[in-house]
């Protein structure tokens, strides 16, 4: 009987050092993906504002080009009444 219940208790004390070695192996597996998440985190943002800056940056010269091409256009175009659908052009019938 002693010999019975050494190996009952053996096996279930195993079992627990197993399920703990997985449990700790899960945890450290998800504070590994959380760490990873934060860093990615950080290069977005990093990123982000990075193009945030030149994007500032280089505002002057997108205004300045549209506002020269503004000016150019004003004076130069004048508007044709067109119609936006043509008849087609009358053709005349040929018999063979």
């Amino acid at each position: 009987f002693k010999q019975a219940v050494y190996k009952q208790t053996m096996k279930l004390f195993a079992e627990l050092e197993i399920k703990r070695k997985e449990r700790e192996a899960k945890e450290m597996h998800e504070r590994k993906r959380q760490r990873e998440e934060e860093i990615e985190a950080q290069e977005k943002a990093k990123r982000e504002r990075e193009w945030q800056k030149n994007f500032e940056e280089s505002r002057d010269g997108r205004v300045d080009s549209w506002r020269n091409f503004q000016a150019n256009t004003k004076g130069k175009k004048e508007k044709k009444n067109r119609t936006f659908l043509r008849p087609p052009k009358v053709k005349m019938e040929q018999r063979e």
